[in-house]
């Protein structure tokens, strides 16, 4: 029976990403002190998992890597040796490497280089202070250790097939261990032909083998067949006495810590794993919605005046189970947004000791669910806010002990769900944004004149400007501009907004929304003229007809509407697209207000036509980027409308008159 491995290689690489990331979180959390045996045991088992299925895919790279990282474990739960700072360093710079074996393997590339160094750095770290025989490299021993034939009895479990497995590989594994100078196969309880189901397994076969192994290397062969199968291994001819020569030791070889970064691209999540009672739900949905197909169908086919009720109630029936099958359907593509927040603690824990800073992390919400796409995309912009408040926020532990803060800092990730919309927070308790710094900085690149005093909200926007940095000078951490910038053209990819709260001395908080989804949208259908487009929901605060009293010129602003003593800049959606027939007369027509990154700004618009789910279609991918638009929709009646981007809507109102025109 021949089973074709490659079908379930992407199946292997994402679990193993899987245990890579749980064995991180358990290493970290035995690095701050939190010592449970079965924290080593669950990072135990992880690293045999992915050592047991590499050995099964012939990954003998990572095979032989997690064997040294499962030698030292093992060490380390049995008690024999304890874990140290210079051991937890080791144990995550091995995932690290582990992670780059991973994406060498699933690439068809080599090995990282510092492999071999670190398996030896691996195999060191076992040995305690009052070690006696030095530990040696699986490599070391087999050029060491005598040649002696090793018999090998392996009876498999009945139900070996029924779990994937081919017992024939474990026989071509045994090859690579040495040479094969006898196969039998044992008969006894193979039954009748009648009787023979095909998916068990009857034989079991009895190998012997010319090997330099040890025993535990052969064990390992039959790691993931264990359960329920019979395994001896006996030694029928000792083998020689190894030479002292032979006996050096391993040198150690330092490998720097990198700070992690997001998963290589061969391992991100190419699907998603879905729980069996969603799909079930989805399957209870389509039936449902078959019924009411057909029993639509069957009035539509008899129809008479008498029956319009019934056609009503059908097709009612049917809206209500569409719009729960749609529902049901994003919810599949939704993930908790802590399949990211995971990676954080250890970042923290890299630049804080790069830095030479105490930062403590604490992380809220991680279950919140968003749409994956919007996850995947929130990697980066996380990793630059939280560099960013250890380097500029976190003072150095004199500092804060001078202004009787605790010698730890704290650094808060928090997400939630709030008006449709998820929020993440990420606020730190340290020095804050210093304003002077910056309107000075704003000056010397010409922000701003030299007289003018911005606003708090203006001054922190600097920050997000691209190449804008108050850093004294660059460093591996920051000080190129570049950081903040990413962040702003990231969240606004995604639809999303961000902005920025900072108290001297108390800290600094940064706040990002972002929809649900990058799919669907909650819109507000307007018409401008013969013209229909959609503002998403999200952004609108209000609506109004101002009173001509409301409406006011600015001298180099232009129009301007005045809400409640707070002037906002009019935008004439009629003018900026060209559109003739439209209302001119703001006093006539109707204004939007929407806001965005705590700016509001009015839009006038001819009508209301109602509030709508719109499915985005993208333009840049069959016309071009439109500035002010973020992409199309089908309407009901089968037009097109644009929908609206009020992100690039704030760039034009900010411009003078002629330049919106232009556009």
């Amino acid at each position: 029976m021949q089973i074709d491995m490659n079908r379930f290689r992407e199946t292997f690489f994402q679990e193993s990403a899987e245990h890579v990331a749980e064995m991180e979180a358990g290493l970290l959390r035995l690095d701050q002190g939190t010592f449970d045996p079965e924290l080593l045991n669950a990072v135990f088992r992880a690293a045999h998992s992915i050592k047991g299925s590499s050995g099964m895919f012939g990954f003998e790279d990572i095979s032989r890597f997690t064997h040294a990282l499962e030698s030292l474990l093992d060490r380390l739960r049995s008690g024999e040796i304890s874990v140290d700072r210079k051991r937890s360093d080791l144990l995550l710079r091995s995932t690290d490497l582990l992670r780059e074996l991973l994406a060498a393997a699933s690439a068809g590339a080599p090995p990282p280089e510092p492999m071999q160094a670190v398996i030896e750095e691996l195999y060191v770290a076992q040995r305690s202070v009052e070690a006696a025989e030095p530990v040696r490299t699986r490599q070391s021993d087999r050029e060491t250790q005598g040649v002696r034939l090793v018999s090998i009895a392996f009876r498999p479990s009945q139900d070996i097939f029924l779990q994937g497995m081919d017992p024939f590989f474990i026989l071509r594994d045994l090859v690579k261990l040495g040479e094969l100078t006898s196969v039998e196969a044992d008969l006894a309880s193979l039954p009748s032909l009648t009787s023979l189901n095909p998916e068990h397994c009857y034989l079991a076969w009895t190998v012997r083998l010319k090997t330099a192994s040890t025993g535990d290397e052969i064990r390992d062969i039959f790691a993931f067949v264990e359960d329920g199968s019979e395994i001896r291994v006996n030694a029928e001819q000792p083998g020689m006495e190894s030479s002292p020569a032979s006996q050096e030791q391993p040198r150690a070889h330092v490998v720097q810590a990198a700070v992690p970064t997001a998963a290589p691209a061969a391992l991100r999540d190419a699907s998603i794993r879905v729980a069996t009672s969603k799909v079930d739900k989805l399957v209870d949905l389509v039936g449902e919605l078959v019924i009411a197909q057909s029993m639509a169908e069957e009035i539509v086919r008899h129809f008479s005046s008498s029956r319009l009720g019934e056609l009503e109630e059908a097709i009612a029936q049917m809206e209500r189970h569409i719009r729960e099958l749609q529902e049901r359907v994003m919810s599949v593509r939704m993930l908790p947004i802590g399949h990211i927040f995971g990676r954080f603690p250890r970042l923290v824990r890299d630049i804080s000791a790069q830095l030479s800073k105490n930062v403590r992390l604490e992380i809220s919400g991680e279950d919140t669910e968003l749409d994956k796409g919007v996850v995947e995309q929130m990697s980066d912009p996380l990793t630059h806010l939280i560099r960013n408040a250890i380097d500029h926020g976190i003072e150095p532990a004199e500092e804060r002990d001078r202004q009787g803060k605790p010698e730890q800092g704290l650094i808060r990730l928090e997400a939630f769900h709030q008006a449709g919309s998820v929020i993440v927070e990420i606020s730190d308790d340290g020095r804050g944004l210093d304003r002077e710094k910056i309107r000075r900085k704003a000056v010397e690149r010409g922000l701003i004149g030299e007289g003018e005093s911005p606003s708090a909200a203006q001054l922190a926007e600097f920050i997000f400007s691209a190449g804008f940095s108050t850093a004294a000078g660059v460093s591996s951490v920051s000080g190129r501009g570049v950081g903040m910038d990413v962040v702003r053209r990231n969240v606004e990819a995604l639809n999303g907004s961000v902005t920025l709260q900072t108290e001297a001395g108390v800290g600094t908080k940064v706040r990002i929304q972002l929809p649900l989804t990058l799919a669907i949208l909650d819109g507000l259908s307007v018409r401008v003229g013969s013209q229909t487009y959609v503002l998403p929901l999200v952004a609108i605060s209000e609506s109004i007809r101002p009173a001509p009293e409301q409406l006011k010129t600015v001298a180099g602003s232009g129009e301007v509407v005045m809400v409640r003593h707070q002037a906002l800049p009019l935008v004439r959606l009629h003018e900026l697209f060209g559109i003739s027939g439209s209302v001119v007369d703001p006093a006539r027509g109707l204004t939007v207000i929407v806001e965005h990154a705590g700016e509001g700004f009015a839009l006038l618009v001819d009508e209301l036509l109602g509030q709508q789910q719109v499915v985005i279609k993208s333009l840049e991918a069959h016309y071009r980027k439109v500035e002010g638009v973020l992409g199309a929709t089908i309407l009901g009646d089968g037009r097109a409308a644009l929908i609206l981007d009020v992100a690039g809507l704030v760039q034009i109102a900010h411009r003078p008159p002629h330049d919106q025109r232009a556009a």
